[in-house]
């Protein structure tokens, strides 16, 4: 005569948890829609480089971004961030980092410091021939960035990975992260600083001094 053991309540437990953490594996998995890894690769290296369209759409979206600030225009100042290419070389450095790549990191750096000059020297010829030189609010925002702009730059990031590692892009992703990460107005802004002689906006290229 057999004997059926009833469920315990330790047993009852265990395949709660065990249902719930397939659950949660099964709803966080992100294995589903993953590009491959040689074809991510090619097209974060492909962005890199700052020469030809990148480097002039660079050019125009720095005016753009100075101009917003110049006028007082976040919306304007937006519409730069939204151009702008300058996310190109630091998926770069990150994907360098993450598979090892010190080639890959080199070229992302190089390019990375040719867009920051360009970006400089742009903004800069831009707040010399400009007629206004009062510093709006929206410059002066720019001029005391604190950790909770890394910790912004780090969750933007995170989410540009996530997008950039899908087959099917989520396209509103990497706009998104420029704007979040705000790359363009602290270049503008040590521009507008060096156009004037005044050291106090140069801090803006700090991660955070305060």
């Amino acid at each position: 005569m057999s004997v059926n053991n009833p469920q315990t309540p330790r047993n009852n437990y265990q395949n709660l948890l065990t249902r719930l953490g397939m659950i949660l594996k099964e709803r966080f998995s992100l294995e589903e829609d993953k590009e491959d890894e040689r074809a991510i690769i090619q097209t974060i290296s492909r962005g890199i480089e700052f020469r030809g369209v990148n480097l002039w759409t660079l050019i125009f979206a720095i005016f753009i971004a100075s101009i917003g600030l110049n006028v007082n225009s976040t919306a304007v100042i937006i519409g730069a961030m939204l151009i702008s290419p300058l996310m190109g070389p630091i998926m770069g450095i990150g994907l360098g980092v993450g598979i090892n790549d010190l080639m890959m990191i080199q070229r992302a750096l190089k390019n990375l410091s040719i867009a920051v000059f360009i970006s400089l020297l742009t903004s800069t010829v831009y707040f010399l021939i400009s007629p206004l030189h009062i510093a709006q609010s929206e410059l002066l925002a720019r001029t005391s960035p604190t950790v909770w702009d890394a910790f912004i730059a780090l969750f933007g990031g995170l989410a540009g990975i996530v997008a950039g590692s899908r087959r099917d892009k989520i396209t509103n992703v990497i706009p998104g992260v420029a704007i979040a990460t705000a790359l363009m107005p602290p270049l503008c802004t040590a521009g507008y600083g060096l156009s004037t002689g005044n050291l106090y906006y140069l801090p803006a290229l700090l991660p955070f001094p305060d």
